[in-house]
């Protein structure tokens, strides 16, 4: 594989420089053109895209609105997707129901490359302080980053490494002040140029407590904390450097970042991570590089993560670590019969260990070398009032531990679309997916104990390939003040993996008698289905504008009871005012208990009712705009369990709070 990636990138990189060479040559005094982004579809916040596309970006006004620690709780708001709600730090987005490796998490179009989908308990490698967009994307358009995303993708755009020239240094500042967690959160980010160099920075720093909660942290148990969350802190700090050489041929460029986190696991014993990581990217895109492409993008990076999990007294028990490559080439070719897409190559090499703080010897999970090649292509094409649209994905992953045998698992997944102009602005669409997966690390090689999610947990290594098949109707409205989009879906799987909890305790050694949970990873078929409602009013325009929303999704084994961990039934309405240099609005979500709930868990989840307020004022200065603003979350001060959180019953999120701060944009 080694061999393999080192030749990809050889080969790659003579391209790069050979089509850049000869543009050069003839573009020294030529303009440059517009930036041409290829990352997911990028969109106002209000477009819902084409049936075959589900998808919802945040950006500006409203990402900095939503803007929290963590990327699970930024995006809870959103139809379909809600948050793992494990602490303040370590919240991964749920979409649908799923989360983990079903749910790819991207950074600018590429795998963060993280070890979030391991555990709950580990943050996502990034902060959403510096993101300019963030974008959920499901339906043909995932299979070009993975294989088994029936949730989706989250894509987080922090534009690090430049793709036009500014005519001037460009950025914003902002800086917030929290009172339920008694936090500060800095970030900044710049653009500028120097000729034909485009020159990237941004930062941020959150230093928080553990937050306020309304009363007990065990609903009704007086024994149990009181007031605060304890282990609930977090401390993070990120630094992203980048810069490219930019002209109308394209650009060829290249960011470094890191990024910190000290934060609290709030079990019931209590934990705490200390992560760190490094990373680096280099991303070309080639304009226009032959006769039959409109396009051809370069794109490889290589992370170094880790992190060590220590115990309540704050001694280091496993030191987990994840060196990663990762390289992408993508051609988008020039219409050929009406059909319009591209096609590329991507692969992946991880080598992922968790070792015993003392003794350095394996620990949980065996030390496992993760290797993967994918072919994908995306094709779409109008007849008339008809958009259809295709995409394939053929993968091979292979997991090669240190001391079981390796598993190799041959992947292919499909997407096809069709999205019918009823009338202009009018969608009527259906979108047949079929997507496999390989088990995981963790799913198959799992032997120890887990002390930050107070599990033992026991992988199988026999394991199946995971199987589904799903199909999604859609209604849509994409102009006017009025817009609407409504879903359903249902999914089956084959081979569903899942932590299955026997109700034995066990000690550290796996003996019964102590305080950890068993967890066995298992296997069973399984379904899911639900509905999303959405819709808009004036979403950007001045004077009053409106936003609803209801999901509801279920899933269960087959006569087996329901799948662990999913989210209850929620609507959601905001309305908000903007005139001249005032904005404000108010937001109630409403969440119905979750009585569903699998064989193996204990309690169902309560109903609760959150009530969000804003207010902001801007005003300009020369070339600065200044905004203050002012927000208050869960106003109502409610005692919130989310049903899709392990901690729910030992962690509930935070109560009342307000934060205020101060932005600028220059």
């Amino acid at each position: 594989m080694k061999s393999v990636r080192r030749t990809m990138l050889a080969v790659l990189l003579g391209q790069v420089a050979t089509h850049a060479a000869l543009a050069q040559q003839g573009s020294e005094n030529m303009p440059v053109l517009p930036e041409v982004q290829v990352t997911g579809q990028a969109t106002d916040s209000n477009r819902t895209g084409p049936a075959w596309e589900p998808s919802r970006t945040l950006m500006g006004d409203e990402l900095h609105k939503r803007m929290s620690s963590s990327l699970g709780e930024t995006l809870g708001h959103e139809a379909g997707v809600s948050t793992s709600g494990f602490g303040a730090a370590a919240a991964r987005p749920v979409i649908r129901g799923l989360d983990g490796s079903r749910v790819k998490i991207l950074q600018n179009g590429m795998s963060v490359m993280d070890l979030s989908t391991l555990s709950p308990d580990h943050a996502v490698g990034l902060s959403p302080a510096t993101a300019r967009q963030v974008e959920v994307v499901r339906g043909p358009r995932a299979l070009l980053y993975g294989s088994g995303l029936i949730g989706g993708t989250v894509n987080v755009i922090n534009d690090r490494i430049p793709t036009e020239l500014p005519g001037r240094p460009a950025g914003e500042a902002e800086l917030r002040l929290g009172s339920v967690d008694r936090s500060t959160n800095g970030s900044f980010s710049v653009d500028g140029s120097a000729g034909k160099i485009g020159l990237h920075a941004d930062a941020s720093v959150l230093n928080a407590g553990d937050y306020r909660i309304p009363g007990y942290r065990i609903r009704n148990d007086p024994a149990s904390a009181y007031g605060r969350l304890p282990q609930s802190y977090s401390h993070q700090q990120s630094l992203g450097l980048g810069g490219s050489w930019i002209g109308e041929w394209g650009y060829a460029g290249a960011s470094v970042s890191s990024l910190t986190n000290r934060y609290g696991v709030p079990t019931a014993d209590g934990a705490r991570i200390e992560l760190e990581q490094q990373r680096v990217d280099i991303d070309t895109l080639l304009r226009n590089p032959s006769p039959a492409f409109e396009s051809l993008r370069i794109r490889v990076g290589y992370t170094d993560y880790r992190h060590s999990e220590l115990n309540e007294t704050n001694v280091p028990e496993t030191n987990f670590s994840n060196k990663a490559w990762e390289s992408r080439i993508e051609w988008q070719h020039r219409p050929v019969n009406g059909w319009r897409g591209r096609f590329g190559f991507q692969t992946e090499d991880g080598r992922f260990a968790a070792r015993n703080a003392g003794t350095g010897a394996p620990d949980t999970v065996q030390p496992t070398r993760s290797t993967s090649i994918a072919a994908f292509a995306t094709e779409e094409r109008d007849f008339g009032p008809l958009n259809l649209s295709a995409g394939l994905r053929l993968e091979s992953v292979r997991r090669r531990p240190e001391a079981l045998a390796e598993r190799t698992y041959q992947l292919g997944s499909l997407s096809a679309g069709a999205l019918w102009t009823l009338a202009p602005g009018y969608g009527a669409g259906a979108t047949f997916t079929t997507t496999q997966r390989a088990p995981g690390t963790e799913e198959l090689y799992s032997s120890g104990p887990h002390d930050a999610t107070s599990t033992f947990d026991i992988g199988q290594a026999g394991m199946r390939k995971e199987t589904s098949r799903g199909l999604e109707l859609a209604l849509q409205k994409t102009s006017g003040a009025l817009r609407w989009k409504a879903n359903l879906f249902h999914t089956r799987v084959a081979n569903f993996i899942h932590g299955r909890l026997t109700g034995r305790l066990l000690d550290e050694n796996g003996v019964v008698g102590g305080t950890l949970s068993e967890r066995i990873f298992s296997q069973a078929d399984a379904s899911l289905h639900g509905a999303e409602l959405e819709a808009s009013y004036n979403a950007n325009g001045p004077g009053l504008s409106l936003r609803g929303f209801a999901d509801t999704s279920r899933g269960s084994f087959d006569n087996a009871g329901s799948l662990p961990l999913q989210p209850a039934t929620r609507l959601g309405l905001e309305a908000g005012y903007r005139q001249g240099p005032w904005q404000g609005g108010m937001s109630v979500l409403r969440a119905l208990s979750q009585h569903r709930i699998a064989a193996f868990e204990s309690t169902a989840t309560p109903g609760y009712t959150r009530v969000d307020a804003s207010m902001a004022f801007t005003q300009r200065a020369g070339n600065q705009q200044w905004t203050a603003f002012l927000m208050a979350r869960n106003l109502l001060n409610q005692d919130i369990r989310l049903a899709t959180s392990l901690l729910k019953d030992v962690a509930p999120q935070p109560g009342r709070s307000l934060i205020i701060g101060l932005r600028t944009r220059f």
